[in-house]
């Protein structure tokens, strides 16, 4: 093992396996290792037998709920927008060829105790029952803004400076209602939280478009795509990437001990007594507990059903966002759903997931608005987990830590946090202006 790398990376989580596919691909020589033997750390995927012995230990699954091996559970379910950051990283690597996608049934709200389908463009907004006749007028007026605004067209801006206005002062500007903002805000800006309110529109706005074109890609319900048989697929493919450019991957490498030097600069890694040299170690927080801090806590429900979940049109696959105004919290809650037609399980069977920032330390009582929208549940397991943020200075010590999983059910946040790390890793901003068309595979 007296090869010196580039970059060693720890853990075969999703963002460490995006950042060693990134890597590889621009060139850097990289050491991928996980002291598991199965890929995906945290967010890992589990059939029937794994997910009864993690929550349940020697319990043995109910034969009626089907076979184990047709369970692909996501630990950290999440859908991708189609026009998304992960999906142009996806093409800009070409790991789309070892993937097949299919578009997600639907995309819903809740407002006021029921669930609705998340509107998002002019057309959508005169249609919703989630507004009455003058709001819907007023939102139509809104979202024709958004869609007709361009950066680099002046003409389109209403004299507006979105760098300089807040998205308060561009809303104020339409008269919407709070529970519309809400909607906009967190179901299809993706915000989770209200702070975006008094930052510059301009992310805001852009957020907006970027579910509008990803809507418009599938003509579907849904601007969210998903991987058949889950996201395990994805550590996989990115594993697969590396290795065609020439990067190693070792499972199931015991210890994993971060080697640094006298100035504190991370030098290698160690694993059963073989050290291998490298000039910077890329890893998820539990590789360096001492350089991360504990930030939040997410509780979570996985629930196994035999329906979709009521009021979304019968939707095979659906996240539904409930956002914090509406139950009286600080943070949106979650739902996820996903089945047999995304491969994930057995003919007629669903995977649900409740999941919220935990607030309380009882995740059934915290939990239980989302749950009670999903009608009868076969199984349910409850969870929590601790989230963390790295302290260290990545400019002292040479290393690149990745945030916990936060638990919204989409990609945005994950993304956000791989490009960050990448341009903070290499130096160099990550150019994703692909060509969106060569993911049409995802169509089928």
């Amino acid at each position: 093992m007296d090869e010196e790398y580039d970059v060693i990376v720890l853990g075969t989580g999703l963002k460490e396996c995006i950042l060693s596919g990134l890597l590889s691909v621009d060139g850097l020589k990289v050491l991928h290792m996980d002291r598991n033997d199965y890929y995906g750390g945290e967010s890992t995927s589990l059939n029937l037998m794994q997910l009864w012995k993690r929550f349940r230990g020697d319990d043995k699954p109910p034969e009626q709920l089907g076979a184990s091996r047709e369970f692909n559970v996501d630990m950290i379910p999440k859908f991708m927008m189609a026009n998304g950051g992960l999906v142009r990283i996806l093409i800009h690597t070409d790991v789309t060829k070892y993937l097949n996608f299919k578009a997600v049934d639907g995309s819903f709200v809740y407002n006021k105790g029921k669930i609705y389908k998340v509107p998002a463009t002019d057309v959508e907004a005169l249609k919703s029952p989630l507004m009455g006749l003058f709001e819907k007028r007023r939102a139509r007026k809104f979202f024709i803004y958004v869609q007709d605004y361009e950066d680099n067209d002046p003409k389109s801006h209403e004299g507006l400076d979105l760098n300089k206005v807040t998205a308060r002062e561009l809303i104020s500007k339409y008269g919407l209602e709070d529970d519309t903002i809400d909607f906009i805000g967190h179901a299809l800006a993706l915000h989770i939280d209200d702070s975006y309110l008094d930052q510059p529109a301009l992310d805001f706005v852009k957020r907006m478009k970027l579910y509008a074109e990803s809507l418009a890609r599938f003509q579907g319900g849904s601007p969210y795509i998903y991987p058949l048989y889950g996201l395990g697929e994805l550590p996989q493919a990115f594993a697969r990437l590396s290795a065609v450019y020439g990067g190693t991957y070792m499972l199931n490498k015991p210890e994993c001990k971060v080697e640094f030097d006298g100035d504190g600069k991370a030098i290698g890694v160690t694993s059963e007594g073989e050290t291998a040299r490298c000039k910077k170690v890329v890893c998820d927080p539990s590789y360096l507990p001492d350089k991360v801090q504990k930030v939040g806590k997410v509780a979570r429900a996985i629930c196994i059903m035999s329906h979709p979940i009521p009021d979304t049109n019968d939707s095979h696959s659906a996240q539904v966002i409930l956002p914090q105004k509406q139950l009286g919290r600080k943070s949106d809650m979650y739902l996820f759903c996903c089945s047999y037609a995304h491969n994930v399980a057995p003919k007629g069977k669903f995977i649900a997931f409740v999941s919220t920032e935990a607030e309380t330390d009882n995740p059934e009582v915290e939990l239980k608005p989302g749950i009670d929208l999903l009608g009868p549940v076969d199984e349910i397991f409850y969870d929590t987990y601790d989230r963390y943020v790295p302290t260290n200075n990545h400019g002292a010590d040479n290393c690149f830590i990745s945030a916990s999983y936060d638990p919204t059910t989409h990609f945005e946040t994950t993304v956000t946090d791989v490009i960050e790390m990448y341009s903070k890793i290499t130096g160099k901003a990550l150019d994703l202006s692909v060509d969106l068309s060569a993911a049409s595979a995802a169509e089928e």
